[in-house]
């Protein structure tokens, strides 16, 4: 088959890889709109799961992948002029623009063709394909284009982020949080490699506009948030984006539902199928996943004639494994917008219960007894089990109400 990628980021170029790996005939293009070289991003966050199954599709840029990230453990908080530590599973890091490289060289030995610099407006741009995939991120031009056949939703979160870097690097997961006489302000920041950090910062819009970040500049939007975060930051400097321009941009978190991911031959993947907050350190690695499922789909079809039956069993697929997921990122999303509820606690219970966020149960139950009970809960194996076994499945079947 004639396979066209739009869209150069992870998703797209795994599925290019692992295309040309199960059928070396088949003919895979990968388009991308910005130069060769250009970066957008900081770092990206993964955990072992997601390792063990890149080596099970394809070892070779898994050992560079391995090879190239940072490993954290645990996390570390600032919580105004008070401190708190956690143990934690282990995590891993990588700079996006490293990840982009090892996959976009992986896809080039393998006979993927890379075009840069020229973007693709429509499906009409690419007539010759027998397969199109949309993995051109939560705004896809491509998908826009159908938007009243995929059923596209997209809903707006309430508080206000901006993507930075930072000097310092971070050996833990690490979150500072400052209180300031318009509300609470905090980041999220986490080390990718030997000399940068990635620095997410949050906080309300009512927070965000008092302060008077709609109303700043790039250097002095900067210049305020090192003074916010001076404790963490050690005396390090805060960066924008890492590519021509310079600048980030303060955003609100657009969360992507579709009710179809494919329409005729064109599939949806990635953020450009569906989103999850960042505050879970998902996205990249649900965009792999979504490559593999696709490509393994792909696997079973001789023709074009067999394609819709493929793309079926990779959108069931798909959405049956993201509905914990989707569940996670919801709840996540809402502790933060909730978070003055949380800041009366003691830290390490704040830090406890910052932990617990994904759970359906926590924004029901006052945060003290939540916590007390929770603990109570860890120290009894049985009820501990009975947790782990039937909090996921909660979380699924109250997402799955959700969606349908």
């Amino acid at each position: 088959m004639k396979i066209d990628c739009v869209g150069g980021g992870p998703a797209s170029l795994y599925l290019a890889i692992l295309a040309k790996l199960r059928e070396p005939a088949h003919e895979v293009t990968v388009h991308e709109r910005h130069a060769a070289g250009s970066s957008h991003g900081w770092g990206v966050t993964y955990w072992p799961d997601l390792l063990t199954d890149l080596y099970a599709h394809d070892p070779e840029s898994a050992r560079l992948i391995e090879e190239r990230s940072v490993c954290w453990r645990g996390g570390f908080a600032y919580v105004g002029d008070r401190t708190t530590a956690q143990d934690g599973d282990p995590g891993h890091a990588i700079g996006r623009h490293r990840l982009r490289t090892i996959l976009a060289d992986r896809a080039r030995s393998l006979g993927v063709r890379l075009e840069f610099g020229k973007e693709i407006r429509g499906r009409a741009d690419l007539p010759g394909a027998d397969l199109v995939v949309a993995g051109d991120g939560a705004h896809s031009r491509l998908r826009t284009e159908h938007a009243a056949e995929f059923g596209t939703r997209v809903t707006t979160g309430a508080n206000r982020f901006i993507w930075l870097g930072t000097t310092r690097v971070f050996t833990a997961f690490t979150f500072a949080f400052a209180e300031t006489e318009h509300g609470w302000i905090w980041c999220y920041a986490y080390g990718f490699s030997d000399e940068h950090s990635t620095c997410v910062v949050e906080c309300s819009a009512a927070t965000w506009s008092a302060l008077g970040f709609d109303r700043l500049d790039h250097s002095e939007t900067l210049q305020l948030l090192e003074k916010l975060f001076a404790d963490m930051l050690a005396g390090h400097e805060l960066l924008g984006r890492r590519d021509s321009g310079g600048h980030a941009q303060w955003q609100a978190f657009p969360t992507v539902t579709n009710t179809a991911w494919s329409h005729g031959n064109l599939a949806l993947i990635g953020d450009a199928a569906h989103t999850t907050h960042y505050s879970i350190g998902a996205g990249t690695t649900l965009a792999l996943r979504d490559a593999m499922s696709l490509a393994g789909a792909l696997g079973s079809v001789a023709g074009p004639r067999e394609l819709p039956a493929a793309l079926a069993a990779y959108e069931q697929e798909r959405r049956q494994a993201l509905l914990s997921v989707q569940s996670a990122a919801r709840h996540s999303a809402q502790w933060y917008e909730d978070l003055p509820r949380y800041m009366g606690l003691a830290p390490h219970q704040m830090f406890a219960l910052l932990g617990q966020r994904h759970s359906p149960l926590l924004p029901h139950v006052p945060p003290q007894l939540y916590f007390h009970v929770d603990r109570a809960i860890g120290r009894l194996e049985v009820l501990r089990r009975l947790k782990q076994r039937l909090g996921p499945r909660l979380a699924r079947t109250l997402q799955s109400r959700r969606t349908s």
